[in-house]
């Protein structure tokens, strides 16, 4: 695949960035493409390594040496079909994806691995670019209805793969625009929302219905729906925000951070009616969270105009090499900087908020914090202990809490009896993604827990072939890593 001896003539390239006084202005995308010939290199680097066990590290099953090869070989089209036939939003997973294929490259053994991810989202913004990309309807329906409740990127994969199958696929969600976390949740900078919208144009096309502003428990009853329709597939999400129960948590000031960027991506949106403005323009500002999120929370902030951001993280500073346990092809747990991090924000590890400090009005003035250690013993999870002498008080007008999610809401489970596990998912197995209601399958966060978006697309996927079966009594939707159907 590629060049024989690509990897020992091309070092790695990725997309370089706008310089930060530049970027930090607006809420653009600030990547800077590579040029075709760069590509092809890059491509190139893809080495006949015999097992490929990027397959393994991506959760889709991605054929990437196959796609990598197109491109090295100028065949674009062909890299679209091949990289489309498992990934039916590659435009998502090429900007928003950590890339474990990459971690599982077998070139990155000791040495950079190939660039998957920015080759992916080469190869479909060059696919929407020529106009290969349309919409592919069914050529016959099978007269079976289903609702997928929630437009996330497991809803929105399960909805199309069932719609390739023929059946009639209503998606709801509850806010104003289908797209979930995607729209509410992931800033502009690292993707714009014009590449959902065009994607869900070809999903219209296709024939997918969406039915958006409706809050399924809420303003339509679950069993309503599980009448109306022949299955369900549920796919809201894991939606709980983990909260900081601690002295203080109250005060005006304390965010969750999932408020402070679903409403700035609606600001950017043009929406108006945003309730209270939650700002960080000309504050000190604190993320408590160390993960994605609170990189969201950073570059946001500093765009809002902020004095300054700082960055807790209870866990120590990881090493930017493997660590030891955690071996090639498995996804290890380094210190990554994203590009936020790199616009200024200070980062504390092993740092623990302990109360947050307001005025007599009820505004966070600031916040304490103390040092911690974490005492490993064989056989046991590591304990967390404060070390004495490190208590510390810090300026603070804004503290985003971005702590992750503790499980998806209860409502429809409720409404419908579904079996929940101990983190208040939806329980289903991975093997067929029913719960124990028959008819109601589950994919996505709101059966695994908050994950990666590739872990979403894939269960999406999945799930559809499961529900494509349990109404057909066979299907022949793909599972993962396989290629998808043809039109019937």
């Amino acid at each position: 695949m590629g060049k024989i001896t690509g990897f020992l003539e091309f070092d790695r390239k990725v997309e370089a960035y706008k310089p930060v006084e530049e970027r930090i202005k607006n809420y653009k995308e600030f990547t800077v493409p590579l040029k075709e010939k760069e590509l092809k290199d890059q491509g190139a680097r893809c080495m006949d390594c015999g097992i490929p066990f990027c397959h393994s590290g991506c959760p889709l099953g991605n054929l990437i040496p196959d796609f990598n090869d197109a491109v090295y070989r100028g065949k674009w089209e062909k890299a679209s079909e091949i990289l489309h036939s498992t990934n039916n939003f590659p435009e998502f997973t090429g900007r928003l994806c950590p890339a474990p294929c990459e971690e599982a490259c077998v070139l990155g053994i000791n040495e950079d691995p190939v660039s998957i991810e920015n080759i992916e989202k080469n190869i479909v913004e060059t696919a929407f670019k020529k106009g290969w990309i349309t919409a592919k309807p069914p050529l016959t329906r099978t007269g079976k209805k289903i609702a997928v409740v929630g437009s996330g990127p497991a809803g929105l994969a399960a909805a199309q793969q069932l719609n390739r199958a023929g059946h009639t696929v209503t998606v709801f969600e509850r806010d104003q625009k289908a797209g979930g976390l995607l729209r509410y949740g992931i800033p502009d900078f690292k993707m714009e929302k014009q590449v959902i919208d065009r994607r869900l144009k070809v999903l219209e096309e296709e024939g997918i219905v969406f039915n958006c502003g409706i809050h399924v428990g809420i303003d339509i009853k679950a069993d309503e729906l599980k009448n109306d329709f022949d299955a369900l597939v549920l796919s809201g999400g894991a939606t709980v925000r983990r909260k900081l129960p601690i002295e203080g948590a109250d005060l005006k000031g304390v965010v969750q951070a999932m408020d402070f960027l679903g409403q700035n991506n609606k600001r950017v949106d043009g929406i108006k009616d945003l309730g209270n403005e939650i700002k960080a323009t000309d504050k000190d500002v604190i993320v408590i969270g160390g993960g994605d999120t609170g990189s969201d929370c950073i570059g946001t902030s500093f765009r809002h105009g902020a004095t300054s951001v700082s960055n807790f993280e209870i866990m120590p500073m990881a090493t930017t090499d493997r660590p030891e346990d955690q071996p090639w092809p498995f996804w290890p747990m380094r210190l990554r900087t994203s590009s936020s991090h790199k616009e200024g924000a200070e980062r504390f590890f092993s740092t623990s908020t302990k109360r947050f400090v307001g005025d007599s009005e009820g505004n966070l003035t600031g916040l304490v914090t103390s040092e911690v250690e974490w005492i490993k013993k064989p056989g046991q999870r590591p304990e967390l202990k404060e070390v004495e002498g490190t208590e510390k008080e810090w300026k603070c007008e804004l503290a985003l809490l971005a702590l992750g999610f503790t499980g998806s809401e209860k409502t429809v489970a409720e409404q419908l009896g579904l079996e929940l596990d101990a983190r208040t998912n939806v329980k289903a197995s991975e093997s067929d993604y029913r719960t124990n209601v028959p008819g109601i399958f589950v994919a996505g966060d709101q059966r695994r827990g908050q994950s990666l978006i590739v872990w979403a697309i894939s269960e999406g996927r999945q799930a559809a072939h499961h529900v494509d079966a349990f109404l057909m009594g066979e299907s022949k939707l793909p599972l993962k890593g396989e290629g998808d159907l043809p039109r019937i």
